[in-house]
């Protein structure tokens, strides 16, 4: 698309063979991260493979790639308290994926209005053409689930919908990247639950 044209892969910076090369190095490093951890933290990090190698083909298959993202991306959320514990807490990892996967969905569906034009055209399927014009409320519904387990958050996301223009590619971006803001307010109530 026009947006990503300028990428190193895209633009014909690196070749594929070199691109291969580079994730074969990341996920090398990867796997020797996970292969210091303990074994619970093994299992379910290797759990993940299914959703790492898929999330790429999903916006062929379904409408819903940021559901598969957000899953994926998620996935530490499990993983970080298995590491520390050596074994997940349910009870509170799952309400923190969860809130992760719902915070996906709002911030890559926003990431994805940028594309729908040259998604329409080259054929491939994103949450923002599935929505389309109901893209609020659906971002509305999917922030009030996350808000259930982390309500600290709540007016910036509120802000964000109501403010977002569906159709100017710059102000989802801008959006986009006022997620950061999600990221620190959720860092920040992390670690004031820990004091």
């Amino acid at each position: 698309v026009v947006r990503t044209a300028s990428r190193p892969l895209a633009a014909g910076d690196i070749s594929t063979f070199q691109s291969f090369i580079f994730l074969g190095g990341q996920l090398s490093l990867a796997l020797c991260v996970l292969l210091c951890l303990n074994y619970y933290s093994i299992v379910l990090g290797a759990a993940s493979l299914s959703l790492v190698i898929t999330y790429p083909l999903m916006k062929r298959i379904t409408y819903w790639p940021q559901l598969v993202l957000g899953l994926t991306f998620n996935w530490g959320a499990l993983l970080g308290w298995s590491a520390i514990k050596g074994s997940c807490e349910w009870s509170v990892c799952l309400p923190l994926y969860f809130a992760g996967v719902m915070w996906t969905l709002v911030y890559d569906t926003i990431y994805a209005h940028q594309d729908k034009r040259d998604d329409i055209i080259i054929g491939v399927k994103s949450t923002a053409l599935q929505f389309k014009e109901d893209t609020k409320q659906w971002l509305s519904g999917f922030s009030l689930a996350m808000l259930l387990t982390v309500p600290a958050i709540g007016a910036h996301l509120a802000h964000q919908i109501y403010t977002l223009d569906i159709d100017k590619p710059e102000d989802c971006w801008k959006k986009f990247a006022s997620n950061r803001t999600v990221g620190v307010l959720l860092f920040i109530g992390i670690v004031l639950g820990n004091l």
